[in-house]
């Protein structure tokens, strides 16, 4: 394999369970994932979600180092438009001063919530979230250590200073976020999963590698593998992925119709709602590896970031058990660990 998997978990809350539980099961996961081979393992950030418990990426990293002895844990990703860089280059630097070497700041453009949270999250702040670009870039000369002599908080640390930086990552599903990573020599990672358009993926590969050729392009996809293609089918039932188009330009990514609708009249001007067929990839574990690998000699994918929206928790955890490096890895005749 010629290539590095890594994980990345929202925390589901399964029908039924509770958000504690969600939590544990993330915990859970991410010993596994240590266990069977994965490269990292990053975790989310969304805001005023019933379905999913991750909405603090920062401390669950905190607790899931604590929990696992080698695997990179990080984030996928902080949603920068709301924090201070100065403020989540501490809280990284801290990670990475307890775990060094271990520790991921994904950042991410979008809201990660409705509206509303929107609101709440910079309440009493003057933000209207257009600065994006100037933040990563400050964000980096932080984490760099780098503030530019003329800048007006030159000379200013975010102690404690790691020995080992956390490596930087951003995240997006656009040819501006390419183009933006590239700029800033950081990798990349395109999320498929969010923006299914396959020609928007060949143009922001392209933009990346023309401007940064020995950056990292990871891709992020939706997975799910069973030991047979139709059960893997049938576990992916009828899901699309949900846009809401604002008459100011934006266009954001949500779950469901339903919450396009909220969305939409939260932010307060006319909208549209389109629906876009998935691109799960679904089907044995061989198939599943056969499409990644497809991918890879396409786009020059360095690691691909498997996401696996299942809401039934047996199968979901089989699923990254049966990618799993260590999985593919075993000859014929030989079972994988168990699951515990």
């Amino acid at each position: 394999m010629s290539y590095t998997l890594g994980i990345l978990d929202q925390s589901p809350i399964f029908p039924g369970a509770t958000a504690s539980g969600a939590l544990q099961q993330t915990i859970k996961l991410a010993r596994y994932a240590e266990e069977w081979g994965y490269n990292r393992f990053w975790v989310s950030e969304h805001h005023h979600a019933e379905t999913l418990a991750g909405s603090s990426p920062e401390v669950l990293i905190s607790h899931l180092l604590a929990q696992t002895k080698s695997i990179r844990v990080g984030s996928g990703g902080v949603m920068l438009q709301h924090y201070s860089p100065y403020k989540v280059a501490e809280n990284f630097h801290v990670l990475s001063n307890l775990s060094p070497g271990r520790v991921d700041l994904g950042i991410g453009k979008a809201p990660g919530g409705l509206p509303l949270s929107t609101k709440a999250l910079q309440y009493g702040t003057v933000n209207d979230g257009k600065d994006f670009e100037e933040r990563v870039s400050f964000l980096q000369e932080i984490i760099e250590n780098s503030i530019n002599g003329t800048h007006p908080l030159a000379g200013v640390q975010a102690t404690p200073l790691p020995t080992i930086k956390p490596e930087m990552f951003l995240l997006g599903a656009s040819t501006d976020s390419a183009r933006l990573a590239a700029n800033l020599g950081i990798a990349f990672v395109f999320a498929r999963f969010i923006n299914s358009n396959d020609a928007v993926l060949d143009d922001a590969a392209s933009i990346y590698r023309s401007i940064f050729p020995t950056g990292s392009f990871k891709l992020s996809v939706s997975v799910i593998a069973a030991p047979a293609q139709q059960e893997a089918n049938e576990l992916i039932g009828d899901q699309k992925i949900v846009k809401v188009h604002l008459a100011s330009g934006r266009t954001v990514t949500v779950q469901t119709i339903e919450q396009a609708e909220i969305f939409g009249k939260q932010a307060g001007e006319s909208y549209e709602i389109e629906e876009q067929e998935s691109t799960i990839i679904a089907g044995t574990p061989a198939y599943v590896t056969e499409v990644l690998t497809n991918l890879h000699e396409r786009y020059g994918v360095d690691e691909f970031i498997l996401h696996t929206p299942v809401l039934k928790e047996a199968e979901r955890l089989r699923s990254f058990q049966l990618l799993s490096p260590l999985h593919l890895s075993l000859s014929e005749g030989k079972s994988v660990t168990s699951l515990k």
